[in-house]
């Protein structure tokens, strides 16, 4: 099982390149950023994990930009968007964004979506909050034949562009991975949708460890005719890292706080020591 590590880059945090080199060095898989472009004042939505939104989310760096200055330092750790706000984005655009890192990177890009939690936030970029998982899907669908196409068109109710060429095109084909995030059951039933992966918090309000669901995950894979692998973001200690192990993960993240460099590599030194009881 692999182990990456996540981060909200900030200007008061690790920067992208000094984490990617060191969790490079001690065998970490990949490194993630999450995406906030804002977060307005008028707060209507509740922070899903509860209490009061954290700083870092005021303050995050752009994925895209922060995830290629830690490619452009490594070698071999994947770089992943943990997760993308797609129905907040022009899919035109984002395709063309992940499909550049992806070239840059010589194929490392791993690509985390998620349709968003604050309808303030996306309520800024002229999404609806009632329709943003249909959007998210349109728009799945049309950077798909971006991707994939030298003349590609697509034709939804909510994305419609006629034939176009665009470029460069992914390394990685069709394309990058796309992860899924999103609780279980709707997040799981959008990855099995149009996802390569599925890529659930541990915990949310109702349930305390998404690891219950994998059995009737799988069973919806399979009836879908679909064998998509799994990846839960956070754990606490080897023996649930072990768990997720036997349980088929293929891979848990962990989630470091905004800090500099003195405080984060010995978080980076525990988890290797206990990754490397696990692998």
């Amino acid at each position: 099982m692999k182990l990456g590590v996540a981060m909200f880059f900030t200007d008061y945090s690790m920067t992208p390149q000094k984490l990617a080199i060191a969790a490079e060095q001690r065998g970490f898989d990949s490194v993630w950023s999450p995406e906030h472009s804002h977060i307005p004042l008028s707060r209507k939505s509740a922070f899903p994990s509860g209490g009061d939104l954290p700083k870092k989310y005021f303050d995050a760096m752009d994925p895209f930009v922060a995830l290629m200055a830690a490619a452009a330092v490594t070698t071999t750790i994947k770089v992943g968007t943990g997760v993308c706000l797609v129905a907040q984005r022009d899919p035109i655009q984002t395709a063309k964004s992940v499909a550049s890192i992806d070239q840059l990177s010589n194929g490392r890009f791993l690509f985390g979506i998620g349709n968003g939690w604050n309808r303030d936030e996306m309520e800024n970029h002229g999404t609806k909050f009632e329709t943003r998982h249909k959007l998210a899907r349109e728009r799945v669908e049309a950077m798909k034949e971006i991707w994939s196409k030298s003349k590609p068109e697509y034709h939804g109710e909510m994305v419609n562009f006629d034939p176009m060429m665009t470029w460069p095109k992914p390394v990685q084909k069709p394309h990058p991975p796309i992860w899924v995030g999103g609780a279980f059951p709707y997040g799981a039933r959008r990855a099995i949708r149009y996802g390569d992966g599925w890529m659930p918090h541990r915990a949310r309000p109702n349930y305390p460890n998404v690891r219950e669901f994998l059995p009737e995950f799988h069973k919806l894979a399979a009836e879908a005719n679909r064998d998509l692998p799994v990846t839960i973001w956070g754990a606490k200690d080897g023996d649930m890292l072990k768990a997720d192990r036997d349980a088929g993960v293929v891979r848990v993240i962990i989630s470091l706080d905004s800090a500099k460099a003195d405080a984060i590599l010995p978080e980076l030194d525990r988890w290797a020591k206990v990754a490397a009881t696990v692998a």
